[in-house]
């Protein structure tokens, strides 16, 4: 089967994407202790949307009309996917915040399925990611607010999807991206100042806290963005789903986690599903919101 170039740069996308998110976050981890998770995403959401307003420059094409209505619900989804997954990981494991953060894309990918062998490779992934769940009943004292946000986390990851499919065939993908992520940043940054105060402005924070915008938002959306507008929603959401094999592998390298070989089985399980939808031919996408 020939694959068009634009399906194969949207795959490159996803992957750089997922990447740079998983060093982000690493850096994120950091910053915690000094000024929490309300900071961190501040921080994070801040500096994000003043690097896409100086590479992107959106002044020079703003929407009209109605289009700010999908742009200003897609960035309070992006500000609300920041935020409430940085509250889960505060408070359950890294690995259980991202298996409940993923039920969001998933659901996507199941609705907007109508070919059987997008079930298929849907259904893979979620084998998958419910092999990787058993830690989730082995957990000892789950703190239940966290899973709920690690939930909430996905919704607002599943509207992401949405209505950036929506905002991107609308103009500029890196303008529509500056835009939400202003949206988001004009909500969550003065959360932020107000729980956290000066130290967000100090030597030891601001050099992370732009390195962790740059990793962890600015470039990763804009990535996605480009992805969105080259390859069907559900193909995007299970290639998604490579991301907590990326996280697992991190964790095996960076920290020396050591995982079973039913984890790895279904990291494999999550690489099939996403290759599987790569080869997905691409279908033009109506999405009602």
């Amino acid at each position: 089967m020939q694959i068009n170039r634009g399906l194969l740069t949207a795959v490159g996308c996803v992957l750089l994407a997922m990447i740079t998110i998983q060093s982000g976050a690493s850096l994120a981890k950091q910053l915690f202790p000094i000024v929490g998770p309300e900071g961190t995403t501040a921080l994070r959401l801040g500096f994000a949307a003043a690097v896409l307003w100086l590479v992107f420059r959106p002044w020079r094409a703003l929407p009209q009309g109605r289009d700010w209505q999908s742009i200003i619900i897609y960035g309070l989804c992006l500000g609300g996917m920041n935020i409430l997954f940085y509250l889960a990981i505060e408070r359950i494991p890294l690995g259980i915040a991202v298996a409940l953060e993923f039920t969001g894309p998933l659901a996507v990918a199941l609705f907007s399925s109508k070919r059987k062998s997008d079930l298929f490779w849907v259904a893979c992934a979620i084998a998958g990611i419910l092999l990787l769940l058993p830690n989730l009943s082995s957990a000892q004292g789950l703190d239940l607010g966290g899973a709920l946000m690690a939930l909430g986390a996905g919704a607002c990851w599943a509207g992401y999807i949405l209505f950036g499919t929506r905002t991107g065939k609308q103009g500029s993908g890196g303008i529509t991206v500056a835009l939400g992520m202003t949206v988001a940043a004009l909500v969550l940054v003065p959360v932020g100042a107000v729980s956290q105060g000066l130290v967000l402005i100090s030597w030891e924070v601001l050099p992370l806290g732009l390195l962790v915008g740059v990793l962890s938002s600015a470039l990763p959306y804009s990535l996605e963005m480009v992805a969105l507008r080259n390859m069907p929603t559900q193909a995007f959401s299970v290639l998604m789903s490579l991301e907590p094999a990326i996280a697992a592998l991190a964790g095996f390298i960076i920290l020396s986690e050591q995982l079973t070989l039913l984890q790895w089985s279904a990291i494999g399980l999550v690489i099939i599903a996403s290759i599987g939808s790569s080869f997905t031919p691409k279908k033009a996408i109506e999405m009602s919101v």
